[in-house]
C-alpha cells in the first residue's frame, strides 16, 4: 500500500464516518481544500476518497460547485422503504416457524445493546445494531429469493440515506420499543401474520420519521 493510498483510505473513512453520523447532512458541500487541511494532507487523496464516495452514490459532483453529500430523493426513499417493509415483513413472517429460542434470544440481546447505547447516542453503532437485529430475524427465512430481495432493499436504502438515528435522534428510542413489541409477539407464539404486520409497521415508522424531519428542515430553509 502506497502512502497516497493509505491517506486516501484515511480520508475516505473520515468522510464516510461523518456522513453516516449525520455531521455532513444531505446537500452539505464538501470543500476539497478545507478537508485536506483538516486531515493535514494534499488534495489528491481527498479527491480519490470523494470519487469513491461518488461511485457509492453517497456524494455527487456539481459543475462549478464541487462535491456535495447526495440529496435525498423523497419519492425514491419512500418506494424503497415501502418495498423493503413488504419483503422484510414477509421474510420474517415465513421465518417464524424456523426461528429458534436462540435466534430470538440473540435478537433480544442486540436490542438490549441498542437500549444501552441510547444514553451515549452513537448513531453509527445504533444503525449497525439495528441491522444486525433485523438480519437475525430474516436469516432463517427458507425462501432464498425473498431474502435476496431483502438484501437488495438494505443496499439500496444505504445508498439513499444515511443513518436515520443521526438525522432523527428521537427515532432510536422508538425503534427499540418497536423491536420490543416484535420480540414479545415472537416469544408469545403469535401468528406469523401478526409478526409480519408489526415488522412492516416498524419499517414504515422509520420512513415517516425521516421524511417528516426532512420536510421540517426544508421549510426552515425556505423561511430564511
Amino acid at each position: 500500500m502506497t502512502a497516497t493510498t493509505s491517506k486516501s483510505q484515511r480520508a475516505y473513512d473520515h468522510l464516510h464516518e461523518r456522513i453516516e453520523r449525520g455531521v455532513y447532512g444531505p446537500g452539505y458541500r464538501l470543500v476539497l481544500d478545507a478537508i485536506a487541511r483538516d486531515l493535514d494532507m494534499s488534495v489528491v487523496p481527498v479527491r480519490e476518497a470523494l470519487r469513491r464516495l461518488e461511485a457509492e452514490g453517497v456524494v455527487t459532483f456539481e459543475r462549478n460547485v464541487g462535491a456535495r453529500v447526495t440529496e435525498i430523493d423523497p419519492d425514491d426513499l419512500h418506494e424503497t422503504t415501502e418495498t423493503l417493509a413488504m419483503v422484510e415483513g414477509a421474510a420474517i413472517g415465513l421465518a417464524v416457524p424456523s426461528l429458534t429460542e436462540a435466534d430470538v434470544a440473540e435478537a433480544r440481546r442486540l436490542n438490549e445493546q441498542m437500549r444501552e447505547s441510547l444514553a451515549a447516542f452513537d448513531p453509527v453503532r445504533l444503525t449497525r445494531l439495528n441491522e444486525a437485529f433485523h438480519r437475525t430475524l430474516t436469516d432463517p427465512c427458507p425462501n432464498e429469493q425473498l431474502k435476496g430481495l431483502v438484501d437488495d432493499g438494505w443496499r439500496r436504502l444505504a445508498r439513499l440515506r444515511q443513518s436515520t438515528f443521526g438525522f432523527v435522534p428521537g427515532r432510536a428510542h422508538d425503534s427499540v420499543e418497536e423491536h420490543e413489541r416484535i420480540l414479545r409477539l415472537l416469544e408469545a407464539g403469535a401468528p406469523a401474520h401478526d409478526v409480519e404486520l408489526a415488522v412492516r409497521d416498524h419499517r414504515l415508522a422509520s420512513l415517516h420519521a425521516y421524511l417528516d424531519r426532512a420536510g421540517d428542515d426544508a421549510h426552515a430553509t425556505e423561511s430564511h
